[in-house]
């Protein structure tokens, strides 16, 4: 067994011991145990000794995954942080450290329901890309990247645990009963949200039941690199809904009896692989809708309201206080990884501070959005509501700025995404 064997399988029961941990976190604070009669109508009395059973499994969890990080940078003699697999891997163990420290803060068994699934998932989005170490190209080679993107990830995990708890407070102070026009657009906004992570779940299960049966194709077209028109093929690993435009097929595994492409992507949708990449954003929102309404079927009612319930009991000054908290740990964490340091680092590598990059200009927005964050919150009394709604939103632009960015824009910092 190799070293990468040895990691990679660390990898997977961090995977499961994090999946463990949420239920254990779930059933704390439902107050329900596997045969138990259940908690009375109300809020559940939270269990400390169930608490801090959770509370363990997560710790496993992270041992697990530190083990991993370790071994793979034993095996690959540099720090495990130089493609999406890598970094979104890394990003996981930080959530999780970072929910750590702030369970240890407030101990509240609550957050970790909502904490671990966000690491979870995004372990789970990272399994998705290729496994297999790559060699650093130049500009990577050097101490700076490694401090820059590691102090970047733990001031995103803190905005990560904030997302988790100002969606919570979301979830304990909408009314879900009312019907007038604010409460309704509230419930809509958190009915959203919730579908919107069932969209990235949806991906990574399309991912891996594509990947399980083995499907393929490809299409054959003209590009031109270098000045030089070329021969271009490009795989597909999910079903064509959208084929890409100008190219032809070349080999198509049937799907559901289907054997030509159902459609072509839009003519504006230009480069190799635009529409490979539009092609699994419908395969991931057709998972998720359909895992959505697979829910809402067995609940019969919305997520939101049949999450609300058991948030009963559960003071939201507290969540509120969190959420704050989380924002003002990661923020100078976040401003000297992604701006400070990349700075210097960019400096080193290209031979200039700022250059207008994709990825420099939305870790700027970013900055500016968690900047904007405090100043409304600590300068105009922002609490509550609009705070918890500013945290949900600020993550969304963090996961833009490390997939969107890396996925969807070309730029120096496009090596992440392969």
């Amino acid at each position: 067994m190799t070293l990468y064997d040895i990691s990679n399988t660390a990898l997977v029961i961090a995977l499961f011991t994090y999946i463990a941990a949420f239920v254990a976190f779930t059933i704390t604070i439902t107050g329900r145990g596997f045969g138990a009669a259940g908690a009375s109508a109300g809020a559940p009395a939270v269990s400390s000794k169930r608490a801090n059973r959770a509370f363990g499994i997560a710790l496993a969890g992270l041992a697990f995954h530190l083990i991993y990080f370790v071994v793979r940078w034993i095996a690959n003699g540099f720090i495990p942080v130089s493609n999406l697999f890598e970094f979104m891997t890394f990003l996981s163990m930080m959530i999780v450290v970072a929910f750590i420290i702030i369970y240890l803060i407030y101990r509240k068994p609550l957050l970790g329901a909502f904490a671990t699934p966000v690491a979870f998932i995004i372990l789970a989005y990272a399994m998705v890309f290729p496994w297999e170490a790559q060699p650093l190209i130049p500009s990577l080679n050097h101490a700076w990247l490694y401090i820059h993107v590691t102090t970047a990830a733990a001031g995103e995990a803190f905005f990560a645990v904030a997302f988790a708890s100002g969606l919570m407070y979301l979830l304990r102070v909408v009314d879900f009963k009312s019907s007038d026009k604010r409460a309704r657009r509230q419930q809509r906004g958190v009915e959203f949200t919730l579908f919107s992570l069932l969209i990235v779940v949806g991906f990574i299960v399309a991912s891996f039941t594509f990947r399980g049966i083995g499907y393929e194709a490809s299409f054959v077209g003209e590009a031109t690199v270098e000045g030089q028109v070329v021969e271009e093929t490009i795989e597909y690993t999910m079903p064509p809904i959208a084929a890409p435009y100008g190219y032809e097929l070349a080999q198509m595994d049937s799907f559901l009896g289907i054997q030509q492409p159902l459609s072509t992507a839009p003519e504006w949708m230009k480069g190799v692989n635009a529409g490979r990449k539009f092609n699994t954003i419908i395969w991931s929102v057709l998972f998720g809708l359909l895992l959505y309404a697979a829910i809402r079927l067995v609940l019969r009612k919305p997520l939101g309201s049949a999450i609300h319930p058991h948030l009963n009991g559960i003071d939201p000054d507290d969540l509120d206080e969190i959420t704050y908290r989380a924002v003002a740990i990661g923020f100078p964490i976040f401003t000297l990884g992604a701006l400070i340091f990349a700075m210097l680092w960019a400096h080193i590598a290209w031979n200039r501070f700022w250059g207008w990059d994709p990825k420099e200009v939305w870790a700027l927005i970013t900055w500016l959005f968690y900047s904007a964050y405090l100043h409304l919150r600590l300068g105009r009394g922002w609490l509550g509501l609009r705070s918890a709604w500013l945290a949900v939103l600020g993550f969304v632009v963090v996961m833009f700025t490390l997939i969107g960015v890396n996925l969807v824009i070309a730029g120096l910092h496009s090596y992440a995404g392969v």
